[in-house]
């Protein structure tokens, strides 16, 4: 077999009762393949290959499935089957899967579950959501600190099948606590008789289970680790952090902020999963508090009706000049975003970047200028300055919103991402009605008079 069994290939296995075939197909290829085969077939048809193979298998290719999908395929299910998978699948991906259903399912789960696996999927749970541990794994691999280094190996030889990895070992004293690492290159070469001790790394980098877990994506980045030990407040280890963890940490972190950045509710799981009621509900509330905000535009229009009628040429600029605005405003933001995420930009660091913004502000706002002034030397000659000038402004105004909102949100213990796309959009169309139509009305003072004094007669 060249490929893994697509979902009709698997319904004909089925309808055949080839369970050998798929038995074989499950321990050859990786989980994955066999998780995006199962997102074609119906939940019963998902269980009956599930039933046919090994319960090791199964869980594999289970835990690749979307977290809504394996909440849907647990719900109602008998719960012991279902607790058969759920006790063989990784720590940490049986504790998302046990949050993601109801309590009812969730009961059924865990009662089935023994003693042991129970004890330590509740004790998961209790970390909060955005924590490092809730993406910590338990499958660590940890040598007593009195320990020689064939003692070790030995030990290692009797563990490893059960530990998620095994590259970085972590050695603790008699009380759990972290005292130290050692790589199983360095074990292999060592004298078997020499002591654990004297061989290991010391100063090791550890991040604690309660920080946030960009923290720990950010240490397994910095440091290029395969996996990072997780202690509690008295240095005991608690767990590791793979990189495959900071992965899932990363794409999970960027879905957020792309949904603030939109602006979307909190959407869990993918759209292809998603009901409508849900997308719906992720996406309104943020709608109908823009529109309300939009509102300040109309009012500002609206107070400047007299220079709208008297020139009647500066409608035309409008939409242009204030997205040029939140445009501009919407770049700055992003950047600003993206680089406090990283870590490139620190609070100390505002008024530098402000200063700076001001600057490419102007070089930007004055380059669209003669832009839109070049438009308008053959559209509208009346009202070239007041739209050069407008552009100017807006984009100055557009840029320092965009710069200085991540800051305050951060500031406020906010994400900062929040500040971005049409949170920025909205006000900048806000602020660029005022600018536009009072400069337009300082500049035309007298053309707008006229027209006033004509319209009375």
């Amino acid at each position: 077999m060249r490929h893994f069994p697509s979902a009709d290939e698997l319904r004909d296995l089925l309808a055949r009762n080839d369970s050998e075939t798929i038995r074989r197909a499950l321990d050859e290829f990786h989980p994955r393949d066999a998780a995006e085969a199962f997102e074609d077939l119906e939940d019963d048809e998902i269980w009956a290959v599930l039933r046919r193979v090994d319960i090791a298998d199964a869980a594999a290719a289970f835990g690749h499935l979307a977290l809504e999908r394996q909440a849907r395929l647990i719900e109602g299910r008998n719960p012991t089957e279902a607790a058969q998978i759920a006790g063989e699948m990784a720590a940490d991906d049986r504790t998302d899967l046990i949050q993601a259903l109801d309590d009812s399912d969730r009961e059924l789960l865990l009662a089935k579950l023994s003693h042991e696996t129970r004890a330590e999927t509740e004790r998961l749970s209790t970390y909060a959501e955005d924590s490092v541990g809730s993406v910590m794994s338990t499958e660590y691999a940890a040598l007593p600190i009195r320990m020689t280094v064939g003692e070790a190996i030995d030990l290692l030889r009797l563990e490893a099948p059960n530990k998620e990895s095994i590259y970085s070992i972590y050695v603790i004293n008699e009380q759990n606590e972290l005292a130290g690492q050692v790589s199983l290159k360095d074990l292999v070469l060592a004298n078997p008789q020499e002591n654990i001790a004297d061989m290991m790394e010391t100063e090791v980098v550890s991040v604690r289970a309660d920080a946030p877990r960009t923290e720990a994506a950010r240490l397994v980045k910095e440091y290029d680790f395969l996996a990072i030990p997780a202690v509690d407040d008295r240095n005991r280890l608690v767990g590791m952090v793979t990189v495959d963890d900071v992965l899932d940490v990363e794409e999970t972190e960027a879905t957020m902020d792309f949904h603030r950045m939109a602006p979307v509710g909190a959407l869990k799981g993918g759209m292809r999963e998603a009901a409508m009621t849900t997308l719906y509900r992720a996406r309104v509330p943020w709608l109908l508090v823009l529109v309300f905000m939009n509102i300040f535009s109309g009012a500002g229009i609206a107070y400047f009706e007299d220079t709208i009628e008297a020139m009647v040429a500066l409608v035309f600029f409008l939409p242009l000049l204030i997205d040029s605005g939140g445009n501009a405003g919407s770049q700055s933001a992003t950047l600003m975003v993206r680089a406090l995420a990283t870590g490139d930009v620190r609070m100390q660091d505002w008024w530098r970047l402000i200063r700076k913004e001001v600057l490419v502000a102007l070089m930007l706002g004055l380059s669209m200028a003669l832009a839109v002034m070049l438009i308008a030397s053959f559209r509208a000659p009346e009202v070239l300055v007041p739209v050069g000038l407008t552009m100017v402004a807006t984009v100055m105004f557009g840029c320092l919103i965009g710069i200085s909102l991540p800051f305050i949100f951060t500031k406020l213990k906010m994400d900062p991402a929040t500040a971005s796309g049409p949170l920025i959009t909205s006000l900048a169309d806000i602020g660029g009605v005022l600018i536009y139509f009072s400069i337009a009305t300082w500049w035309l003072g007298d053309a707008i008079r006229e027209a006033a004094e004509a319209a009375a007669i």
